[in-house]
């Protein structure tokens, strides 16, 4: 259990921070157990990382998911509109699994728990669609509202929106 709370609180902080600000000593202090409990559940930045990005996986499909109306089109439409509410409130800065690979581009551990989290990002979108040949577009639509966030806001999932429904008709 404190593992994943400690877990939850690297999140909290690489999302406020981002990655290159917070020293360990900051995150010890965001996570609020001693440099010696922090290093004993994560032995390095990178694992922390790693424990912070796993936690928000697993957060962020719960997160989309949350009253949903079923599965199809209707569903990622829904989705589009709850990772409004996402960008928002968690990621005002764009995604934090982006700007992990970018902090850290030469680390294994982070791009590979990265690349795992995209290929399930995009299998879920074609599951909640239920048209699995829609799910690579789809996936390109959700990564262009995480990237075109921070200067689109709103209008990034209107346009989103538009084209997955032309997308379904066509």
């Amino acid at each position: 259990m404190l593992k994943e709370q400690i877990a939850a609180s690297l999140e909290q902080a690489f999302s406020q921070y981002g990655f290159a600000e917070p020293s360990v000593a900051q995150l010890k202090t965001a996570c609020h157990v001693s440099l010696r409990t922090l290093y004993k559940h994560y032995p390095s930045k990178e694992a922390m990382v790693v424990a912070a990005l796993e936690h928000r996986h697993q957060r962020y499909l719960s997160f989309l998911l949350q009253d949903a109306p079923g599965k199809g089109i209707e569903s990622v439409v829904h989705i589009f509109d709850r990772l409004e509410e996402w960008m928002s409130a968690y990621a005002p800065h764009g995604c934090l699994s982006v700007n992990a690979m970018a902090a850290f581009p030469d680390n294994a551990a982070i791009s590979c728990i990265v690349q795992q989290h995209k290929a399930a990002v995009r299998v879920f979108l074609g599951e909640q669609s239920l048209r699995d040949d829609l799910a690579t577009p789809i996936f390109i639509l959700h990564e262009g509202i995480a990237s075109a966030w921070p200067m689109l806001g709103r209008e990034a999932i209107t346009a989103a929106q538009q084209i997955l429904l032309t997308l379904q008709k066509g």
